[in-house]
């Protein structure tokens, strides 16, 4: 029988302990001090909730991508109605610009000029001039009408085209992602079937399950959020620290010990007072307890220069409570939270050319952008 993990909420059993053995290893217990689960010591115990708890991410991962696909859609017919509306309205100007550009090409203007040399006195001549000058101004306005016109066809017919790959490419990911959640349910239902109580299995992926989607989701979003809001004030930290940086003319450098920052993190919000940032081996992790919940954040900064030049915070590996979250996952939380440092909001003429994190050390490498 083929097992997803349900979405709808079940009703938590808080003032009653849950007990059962799996693989010979205590499961998750409720109990009224304690309302997070335990993990289990399991290694396999582990391994099956984090595959389940990767079904319900990347389920709802899928449901992102088709709200992606149904925006896009709409987008491409929006698209279209404006570009054959564009053509409809650029025919008459074509053809109107096409007129003024064989009236010079064909010498039919040059009667003008020479109705300028047959003025018989200044005032004509003037009269000459005015009409002159009209008629050149209007052809202008036509072919600047038309020539603004074309570059706005020919803008919505590459976004088009642009939104027709992106489409592409988010029901490719889609058709994928549906594709992962089969292959974990089908590994989900044979370790169910392995184990010695199926049942009980069940229900401690349904009561974990529950505990991510009402406390865990929460607690880690509420740090992404911490962390986005303290980078922003980061540029103004580094201004009025001392010696954090350094130039020797032509190059600048920040240098953030770990300890500095985790000073600053503390004082922008008091979630980092059990939360800290550690540098080494090119690695950038942060990780933190709080009473029965922990949270490891483990990436990387690497330097960007699109949109914009940043120094951006890639997460590799997002662990809580000791379970791995999916790709999908990082991705969504790393695109809803903007934890990136830019270096034009230190200095505006500074662009970042490299990154390094080692020996408890931050480096951030400028150069003038010219």
């Amino acid at each position: 029988m083929n097992v997803r993990v349900k979405k709808t909420l079940l009703p938590v059993m808080l003032c009653i302990t849950l007990l059962f053995c799996f693989i010979g290893t205590p499961a998750l217990v409720y109990s009224e001090q304690d309302v997070s689960p335990v993990m289990p010591d399991s290694d396999e115990a582990r391994k099956l909730l984090e595959d389940s708890l990767s079904i319900v991410e990347i389920d709802h991962e899928i449901e992102r991508i088709t709200k992606r696909i149904a925006e896009l859609q709409l987008l491409q017919s929006e698209l279209q109605i404006k570009i054959q509306d564009m053509g409809l309205r650029i025919e008459d100007r074509r053809d109107r610009a096409g007129a003024v550009l064989r009236s010079y090409y064909m010498g039919e203007r040059d009667h003008l000029f020479f109705m300028l040399l047959s003025a018989k006195d200044l005032a004509g001549l003037f009269r000459i001039m005015d009409f002159y000058d009209m008629i050149i101004q209007n052809d202008r306005d036509t072919l600047a009408v038309y020539k603004n016109q074309y570059r706005s066809l020919a803008s919505a017919q590459a976004e088009a085209a642009r939104n027709t790959t992106q489409l592409a490419e988010v029901k490719d990911s889609l058709v994928k992602q549906r594709e992962r959640v089969l292959a974990l349910e089908q590994r989900v239902d044979g370790a169910l079937t392995a184990s010695g109580n199926p049942d009980a299995m069940k229900k401690l992926i349904e009561e974990f399950t529950l505990y991510w989607e009402n406390v865990g989701l929460y607690e880690v979003k509420r740090h992404f959020q911490a962390l986005a809001n303290a980078m922003e004030n980061l540029p103004q930290f580094v201004q009025g620290s001392k010696n954090m940086l350094k130039t020797n003319g032509k190059e600048y450098t920040i240098d953030i010990h770990e300890d500095d920052l985790n000073a600053f993190l503390r004082s922008e919000d008091e979630i980092f007072n059990s939360f800290a940032f550690h540098f080494d081996d090119g690695k950038v992790i942060a990780s933190g307890e709080s009473g029965n919940l922990s949270l490891l954040i483990e990436g990387k900064y690497t330097v960007i220069n699109e949109p914009e030049n940043a120094i951006m915070f890639q997460v590799d590996k997002l662990v809580f409570n000791r379970l791995e979250l999916p790709d999908t996952t990082r991705k969504a939380l790393q695109d809803e939270f903007d934890m990136n440092f830019y270096p034009k909001q230190l200095v505006s003429f500074l662009k970042a050319t490299q990154v390094s994190s080692q020996d408890q050390r931050l480096v951030v490498k400028m150069e003038l952008d010219l």
